[in-house]
């Protein structure tokens, strides 16, 4: 009797394990898709903000270029280089923010204004998909790593997931804006 409900806890505690790790993984996917709509929301207001600001600082070729081919990688990227590429998207968003400073009339350009503010808002709503993106992971991480978890989540083939972040010392230095 004694050894029927110890092996009824094992297989109770196994298949609890077991769900509590497919929960944890499915809700990082989630994570990660919830950051996928964020960054192609991004990817289409892009253009609209280039176009808008193209308008008025025709000579400012470099920055429009600049912007194009880090949205292009960025979107293109793989999902392990994902982060990278957002940083450096960021960056030149950055930079085409620093030259709609220098032009009063742009703006004033109500189109310009509701654009920027999409973005703005688009980029904490990015902000904050990875922050949950992140809490899942480690969540999930912390969980496959420890005993006696691990255990079957080796036996199962769970496997741990990358942080969205995780960037090199290069990636981690200011971003040098140049006209």
């Amino acid at each position: 009797m004694v050894v029927i409900v110890i092996v009824i806890v094992i297989v109770l505690w196994l298949v609890f394990a077991y769900n509590g790790l497919v929960r944890l993984r499915n809700r990082a996917r989630e994570a990660w898709a919830d950051i996928d709509v964020q960054l192609k929301r991004r990817y289409d207001l892009i253009p609209n903000l280039v176009e808008t600001v193209k308008g008025y600082a025709a000579h400012e070729k470099s920055v429009f270029e600049e912007v194009t081919e880090a949205r292009a990688r960025a979107m293109g990227a793989a999902p392990k280089d994902k982060s990278g590429a957002e940083d450096m998207l960021s960056g030149a968003l950055k930079s085409l923010f620093a030259v709609a400073e220098n032009y009063p009339q742009l703006k004033a350009n109500e189109n310009f204004g509701k654009l920027q503010d999409e973005l703005t808002d688009t980029e904490d709503k990015i902000q904050a998909a990875r922050r949950f993106y992140n809490g899942m992971v480690r969540d999930l991480n912390t969980k496959i790593e420890t005993f006696p978890t691990n255990l079957i989540a080796r036996g199962f083939g769970f496997s741990k997931m990358e942080f969205f972040g995780d960037v090199s010392a290069e990636e981690r230095e200011p971003v040098k804006v140049r006209f």
